[in-house]
């Protein structure tokens, strides 16, 4: 038998065989720092999905140091920073891409990471860092122009971060991934059943743990109404509002007496339904985060074990937009809606009855002295909706003073009292000192109207000082608030009533005009 062999004599098939070996045993040293590789990435996402970013970048930072430059490694580190949502962590995270693009200049993920990164920078706190982002974009359309990089880095400045610690933006992003995912699916466990499947791909994924407990949630029997709030919810938060809305101008223009507090009911009863889809979500939320937390942990505890990275079906969700075209759409709507209530609030303002006060020296024989120095019972009124006022007590003619027995005392006053309601005047809101302290009171009711149709109440009473038995009526409506005090001797409701009208029509007039 002949062996092959070189000019020295070695027998050249020992040679092949060591370098077949050693190139297995290369592979296999590269596979398996690969896979710790992987392994650390995905811890190192999964401590940022749980709000561990500080724990997340020490242990980046750790295998860098410890295996060497890797562009995973980089991007995890960098978004490590990233999630503090922070300037400064923001400036580290650059420093990171850029000692990643050092290493790996032309790697699409580091790329489209470091161009994101500038996209959501302030244009006018970072003017620099946002100025690099479109350099980013188009060396990134250069090297992989259809890739899903390039169009998640496109749409950052516009799209919300997958990684904002905002609850806002956190429920955002859950509800639109949600929303998509029914809308997608033919049926809803359908949609169920696939989120399950990529977050099981990828269990270190917060939004795909979020996306898979949302839609098995949303997805059980009896979900029918909270499933159509979440797809429907703009159109649902407008009716509502369209209804308070209309409530709100029903009561400024046609009844008046209805209470603001019916509008305020009904809108609280509607909103019910999305409260309740908030805590739904919320929970959803809240199970997510137990379930990623749980394999941070499980990871934490095996010395071997890591947490396991994306499989084959993990889906690429897409970015979620800012605003929407429709959203601009109903916040016009809404918009127009805080118009006509603000202009049917204006028109109500303006429309009260306006009046001319006639303050009389004289008054059916009797002379009058002014008391407004000594006695105003409209002190309490705002300044800025009282207009004329008046505070008159008339005596017999021969009398030396105020002080002698009056047989009419009259106070009027006129303004923009187009909050008045008939409550004010029955329940005692108008002067209810004077009504409490008269003296003692015998009789006391509803009047039928006051001086032109104002809501009237009137009592008798015996005053404690002179045993005389006297009556006062009271009445406001939206541009008058009177009182007037006479002495009724043996009369009863009915002509203390027309008394009463008939003095305040004295004393007010119609404005001419």
């Amino acid at each position: 038998m002949n062996h092959n062999k070189d000019n020295a004599g070695h027998d050249t098939r020992h040679d092949t065989h060591d370098e077949i070996r050693d190139n297995v045993r290369d592979d296999v040293r590269d596979d398996v720092r690969d896979d710790v590789r992987d392994d650390v990435r995905g811890r190192v996402e999964a401590l940022v999905a749980v709000g561990r970013p500080t724990e997340a970048r020490a242990t980046a930072r750790t295998a860098l140091d410890t295996d060497g430059p890797d562009t995973g490694l980089f991007l995890a580190l960098a978004r490590a920073h990233m999630a503090e949502d922070d300037d400064d962590h923001d400036d580290a995270a650059e420093r990171v891409f850029r000692e990643g693009l050092d290493a790996f200049p032309d790697d699409i993920g580091l790329l489209a990471g470091y161009a994101e990164l500038c996209a959501r920078t302030d244009a006018l706190d970072r003017p620099g860092r946002h100025a690099r982002g479109p350099v980013l974009l188009t060396r990134l359309r250069e090297l992989a122009p259809h890739s899903t990089e390039l169009l998640r880095a496109e749409a950052a400045g516009s799209s919300v971060s997958t990684r904002a610690k905002d609850s806002g933006s956190v429920r955002r992003v859950q509800s639109f991934d949600a929303a998509r995912a029914f809308a997608e699916a033919p049926t809803p466990r359908a949609a169920a059943a696939q989120a399950a499947q990529g977050a099981a791909a990828a269990p270190h994924d917060l939004r795909l743990a979020v996306l898979a407990e949302t839609t098995a949630a949303l997805a059980a029997p009896g979900r029918t109404w909270p499933r159509l709030l979440l797809r429907r919810g703009l159109e649902y938060r407008f009716a509502t509002g369209a209804v308070v809305a209309a409530l709100i101008v029903l009561r400024l223009a046609v009844l008046p007496s209805m209470p603001y507090g019916m509008a305020a009911g009904v809108g609280l009863l509607l909103g019910l339904p999305l409260l309740g889809l908030r805590r739904l979500l919320r929970a959803a939320r809240e199970r997510a985060a137990e379930r990623v937390a749980a394999t941070v942990a499980e990871a934490v505890r095996g010395d071997d074990a890591g947490v396991e990275g994306e499989r084959p079906g993990a889906p690429e969700l897409p970015p979620v937009p800012r605003v929407t075209t429709r959203e601009y759409a109903f916040a016009g709507a809404g918009l127009a809606l805080l118009l006509v209530i603000g202009v049917t609030a204006y028109i109500s303002s303006l429309a009260y009855p306006r009046y001319d006060i006639v303050a009389h020296d004289t008054f059916r024989g009797l002379q009058g002295f002014d008391l407004r120095e000594e006695f105003d019972p409209f002190d309490t009124v705002p300044e800025g909706e009282k207009g004329e006022s008046t505070a008159r007590v008339y005596v017999a003619g021969d009398a030396a003073s105020p002080d002698a027995a009056a047989e009419y005392l009259v106070a009027v006053t006129t303004g923009d009292f187009h909050e008045m309601r008939e409550s004010y005047v029955y329940d005692g809101g108008l002067f209810p000192q004077e009504t409490e302290q008269v003296g003692i009171v015998h009789d006391s009711w509803r009047a039928g109207s006051g001086p032109h149709g104002a809501w009237m109440r009137c009592l008798r009473y015996t005053e404690v000082a002179t045993g005389t038995l006297r009556a006062m009526c009271v009445w406001g409506d939206q541009g008058s608030i009177g009182m007037v005090l006479f002495t009724a001797t043996d009369k009863n409701r009915d002509a203390v009533e027309d008394t009463a009208r008939s003095v305040g029509a004295d004393f007010l007039r119609p404005a001419a005009g």
